[in-house]
Parts: structure tokens; C-alpha cells; sequence
């Protein structure tokens, strides 16, 4: 286990290497100087080179990329172009904020779509099961931010019993994570489904009904248990995909998190901010894969991950 643990962390060094190296490049395509929006309108030829002498910018890129790598692993990501601040300061209250979004919307989902897959498979082809996958299909169909719109409209608007922005209390956590986790739950239900169906179907599972063990120990012990492993994967795949969706998510209810960070300093081309943050994201979606890739032996102790 420990060899694996330690070959799957060396294994990400490329991966994040990678990230980094999309990232800065596509940053350097885009249309638009960062020196003449931080200039403003009607900025002089004089002073945008002055912007771009002090930021780096008339470097090569690839010393400019080789520069940002190393201070990276130091843990180093300068300051914002935008607010001179330190990176990591800006960073670290909004990142936490999406950490708490797709920590709640994921066990949201896993907890709505297990269920609601075991039920369906258990009930296979009848009007529960029917009715289910069908409610699945629409969750699935629904982009997060029109939900999260009608979500405000009925719930903080016509009823009054949720506030319709903001992120901290109790109340105001409702609403975003319904907004977000509902697409998740809906593919894990589906799943779920999917693989029950497919170990309800094996030789261990009508041996152990035939020899009197309850419907319910056979369900929750032998075949859940079993049937947990795709899904799994696909809980981790939806933990990454919650961290970029919360993107939209975080716009509608106006909450103060990384990824409307991202998108606001897109707008003002602070590239230290966007790089750090993207790098931050990744970084943490991988290393959620390989928590995955553990559980599986957790789940089945046949796997061997050596």
C-alpha cells in the first residue's frame, strides 16, 4: 500500500507540471496586455512598458514560466497584479469557501443517488424505478445555475424561507448545494443502479439468499459493498467537476469563493491569481484520484495495488 501511495504522488509531479504549463500558455495567448488594463484607458506608451518592465512581462516566456515554477514550489506565487496583495492570502479564505461547497454538494449527492440507485435496482423495471431514472434524466438535464435561479425564485423570493445570496450561516448553504449537488446525485444514482443490477445478477449473491440470509443483509452487505467500487470512481470524478462547476454556482448566489475569483481576475488579466488558483484546484482534484484509487482496496481487499 505504501509503495503505491508513494509511486501515485510521484506520478502527479507530471500531471501538475502540465496544468501549469496549459495554464501559463493559454493565459499568453489571449488577446489583451495585462500592462494596459492594469494602465487603464488613455495610459501612455511609456508607462505600459514600465508596467511590463516591473511585472516580468518583456522576458521571454519561457523564463517567465521557469521563473513562476520555481517559486511555485516554494510555495511562492508572488502578488496580484491587481491588489499587490500576497497570492496566497487572496487565495486561501476564498478557496476554503469552494471546499466547503463541493464538500457539502458531494456528500449531498452520494447520499441522495446511492439511495435512490439502490432503491431502483431493488425494484427493477417497476414504477418506483421508472419514476427514479426519471427524475435522474431531469437532475442530469438541468444546468446548476438555472436551478440555482429557480431555486432563489421559489424558495428566497415567493416563499421567503431561505436567503437567496451569500455563504456562512446554516440557511444560506441550502440552496447552493441543492443547486450544485443535484447533477452529481442524479449520475450517481444511475450508477449505483447500474452496478447493483450487475452483482444482484452474481452466483455469491443467490447463494447467499438460498441459504436464508434476509434481503436486506444480502442488499446492504454483499452486493452494496461490491457495487460501490464504480461508483466511487465516479464520486471522485463529480468531486472535481463540483470544484469548476462552482464556478456558476458561487456567480448566482453571489458567494465569495475561488472559482468567482478566477473569473474576476480573468476580466482584470491578474495572472498570478488565475495561475495559483487553477494550480491550487488541480492539485487537490488529483489527489482526491488517489484517495480513489485507496479506497478501492478498502472496499476489496482482492485488489491488489502493488
Amino acid at each position: 500500500m505504501l509503495k503505491f501511495i508513494v509511486r501515485r504522488l510521484l506520478q502527479l509531479v507530471p500531471v501538475l507540471i502540465g496544468v501549469t504549463f496549459l495554464v501559463f500558455i493559454m493565459l499568453h495567448i489571449t488577446p489583451g496586455d495585462p500592462a494596459e488594463v492594469l494602465a487603464g484607458e488613455g495610459a501612455t506608451v511609456e508607462t505600459i512598458e514600465n508596467i511590463n518592465e516591473r511585472l516580468g512581462l518583456n522576458e521571454p516566456l519561457h523564463q517567465q514560466y521557469l521563473s513562476f515554477l520555481s517559486n511555485a514550489v516554494q510555495f511562492d506565487f508572488g502578488t496580484s497584479w491587481r491588489t499587490g496583495r500576497e497570492v496566497s492570502s487572496e487565495i486561501a479564505p476564498r478557496f476554503f469557501v469552494t471546499l466547503e461547497l463541493a464538500i457539502y454538494s458531494t456528500i449531498l449527492s452520494v447520499f441522495l443517488g446511492v439511495i435512490a440507485g439502490v432503491i431502483s435496482a431493488v425494484r427493477r423495471y417497476s414504477l418506483t424505478d421508472v419514476t427514479i431514472m426519471l427524475v435522474a434524466l431531469f437532475g442530469l438535464s438541468m444546468p446548476n445555475f438555472w436551478l440555482g435561479l429557480m431555486l432563489m425564485q421559489w424558495f428566497a423570493v415567493k416563499l421567503d424561507w431561505l436567503p437567496a445570496t451569500g455563504w456562512g450561516s446554516g440557511s444560506q448553504v441550502i440552496l447552493p448545494v441543492i443547486a450544485l449537488g443535484t447533477a452529481g446525485a442524479a449520475i450517481i444514482a444511475r450508477m449505483t443502479r447500474s452496478s447493483m443490477l450487475e452483482i444482484i445478477s452474481q452466483d455469491y449473491i443467490r447463494t447467499a439468499r438460498a441459504k436464508g440470509v434476509t434481503e436486506k443483509v444480502v442488499i446492504y452487505r454483499h452486493a452494496l459493498r461490491n457495487a460501490m467500487i464504480p461508483v466511487v470512481t465516479v464520486v471522485g470524478l463529480q468531486f472535481g467537476y463540483l470544484l469548476g462547476g462552482a464556478v456558476l454556482t458561487e456567480t448566482v448566489f453571489a458567494i465569495n469563493g475561488l472559482g468567482r475569483l478566477v473569473v474576476d481576475r480573468i476580466a482584470s488579466r491578474d495572472f498570478p491569481v488565475i495561475q495559483a488558483s487553477i494550480l491550487v484546484i488541480a492539485s487537490l482534484f488529483v489527489f482526491v484520484n488517489v484517495l480513489v484509487d485507496i479506497s478501492y482496496r478498502i472496499l476489496n481487499k482482492r485488489i491488489d495495488l502493488d
